[in-house]
């Protein structure tokens, strides 16, 4: 009868259990699955595991009291099956995605948790001892969060083995491509944006294969390589990101590009990197690695590139400052926008696109100058510039609702901030800023969202701002520049604080509403 009762206790422990080690495992991923990184967002973040922590106090309370181990097991089995409705799952932004890395680290807790709770039934067949069984069981419950730290350090074995095979295999299918030409293109901001509109301009001559999204990480650039890449294909554009010193070499060693481009430098991911001349420094690991031949492109109008400078020849695009190829007679509307590109030789040649915006029209420079450079005359470029459409959520024109929405979602920096800025101030109607303000950006954040804060003023007409707690800097921004309060709304989720927007009057204006930045379900 007791073991009955102790397998019934272990089924309702493996419901809340099991939902609490998902969540976990999708915190993890969306931490990189970095074991420093997780575990500081869970000491930073125990108000998320207040109900999880509570049931593991009553439920250790139980295990420990002396009355009959077949009512305590009795007791457990209930309070776990209440636990399990404190655990159910909550609608996520970004669910975790269920890679082969996380079937693996699930498989490893099976087992380990299997050989734990068998060894816990032992005590069961000795006199009075049936309440250690009990207590160990609640103890791997309350330890849950941290249980996918254990198997990702049990797993670092196989994984340093499995990620080898398919770096190696990339290698190999690269090294039989002798005459494919690589080109890396990584920065703080607007990498994305570039290896898009390259794609499409180099398309008009070339077979081109891109990192897809924003796949711009080891097992990201692997993973495109080992799926998609073809003897047929005779360029490959490898978006390159980075958190860490050393990121982009790690990624450089992995594809070996001939040829570069380096779209900014700025206070990204301060957090991890702590200065801005580790970024510098980290970004140009990029040129560092190109062959002597390779041609490097860098954006001129970035003062932090300028300050670094570079140590090979290079070729350089911009709007501001004179360079190789320069953008001038920019005029932007709501519709789009025209300008003129003036080559190294002093060719001119006018563009136009429906894109808005002059941080568009300096990334559309700097594809116009890789493919240039790629043999493609800027006379032949113009209809694929015409053809360009937008990045998914960076600065993305939609209609929801009979709202004009400029979706820039996907991230947030303070050169972003003041481009998105930029563009509202385009339209004519009613502006609104929702925003939950920019992230890792180490000491500098507060100061940072203050400004983002200040710039707002100048320009919207009602600011929404999303998280009690990262708004703060944002609204003192907003009240030290004298925007009225009353025109300001803090909400908790971007589903309250869009819900909030729709209802707003306009004074009979067209709504366009900026949501700049949305982050993901760690912040």
């Amino acid at each position: 009868m007791t073991l009955i009762l102790f397998l019934s206790c272990v089924a309702a422990f493996l419901i809340p259990t099991g939902l609490a080690l998902i969540d976990s495992m999708h915190f993890f991923q969306l931490n990189s699955y970095r074991f420093s990184t997780h575990l500081k967002w869970i000491t930073e973040n125990f108000h998320k595991y207040l109900s999880h922590y509570l049931f593991s106090v009553i439920l250790l309370i139980v295990s420990l009291f002396s009355y009959r181990v077949d009512v305590k097991m009795g007791v457990t089995a209930l309070l776990f099956l209440v636990a399990a409705f404190a655990e159910r799952p909550k609608k996520a932004k970004k669910p975790l995605v269920y890679t082969p890395r996380v079937k693996r680290m699930l498989v490893t807790l099976g087992l380990l948790f299997a050989a734990i709770i068998a060894g816990s039934a032992i005590p069961l067949f000795r006199a009075n001892h049936g309440s250690i069984a009990v207590f160990i069981v609640v103890c791997i419950y309350a330890l849950a969060p941290f249980w996918v730290l254990v198997a990702n350090l049990i797993n670092i074995p196989v994984e340093r083995i499995v990620n080898r095979y398919y770096t190696n295999d990339a290698k190999r299918i690269l090294a039989a491509c002798p005459d494919l030409k690589i080109i890396g293109i990584t920065g703080s901001y607007g990498k994305t944006s570039v290896k898009y509109y390259l794609n499409t301009l180099l398309r008009a001559r070339y077979n081109v294969l891109m990192t897809p999204e924003s796949y711009n990480t080891p097992m990201g650039v692997v993973k495109t390589v080992r799926g998609s890449l073809r003897a047929t294909h005779e360029i490959f554009i490898c978006e390159m990101g980075a958190k860490w010193v050393g990121d982009i070499k790690e990624l450089c060693d992995i594809v070996h590009p001939q040829h570069g481009v380096i779209t900014s430098i700025g206070p990204q991911h301060l957090e991890s990197f702590k200065t801005l001349d580790a970024v510098k420094n980290t970004k140009f690991e990029l040129a560092d690695a190109l062959p002597q031949d390779g041609m490097l492109f860098l954006n001129n109008d970035d003062e932090n590139i300028r300050a670094h400078g570079s140590k090979r020849p290079f070729i350089s695009y911009g709007i501001e400052n004179k360079s190789d190829y320069t953008a001038s007679a920019i005029s932007v509307s709501e519709r789009g926008t025209t300008f003129t590109v003036t080559g190294p030789d002093g060719e001119k040649e006018s563009f136009s696109t429906r894109l808005i915006g002059r941080h568009n029209v300096l990334n559309i420079t700097g594809a116009i100058a890789v493919s240039n450079k790629f043999g493609i005359p800027l006379s032949e470029l113009k209809g694929q510039v015409r053809r360009l459409e937008g990045v998914p959520h960076r600065l993305e024109l939609k209609k929801k609702n009979g709202v004009t929405l400029i979706d820039d979602a996907y991230n947030s920096n303070p050169s972003g901030t003041k481009a998105a800025l930029e563009t509202l101030r385009l339209f004519e109607g009613y502006k609104v800023l929702v925003t939950p303000g920019m992230v890792e950006l180490g000491e500098k954040q507060e100061e940072l969202n203050r400004e983002f804060g200040a710039n707002a003023a100048k320009v919207c007409d009602y600011v929404v701002l999303v998280g009690k707690k990262q708004a703060v800097p944002i609204k003192a921004g907003l009240l030290d520049a004298g925007y009225p309060e009353k025109k300001i709304f803090v909400a908790d989720t971007i589903e309250e604080a869009l819900t909030h927007v729709y209802a707003i009057g306009s004074n009979g204006q067209q709504k366009i509403v900026l949501l700049e930045n949305d982050l993901p379900d760690n912040y």
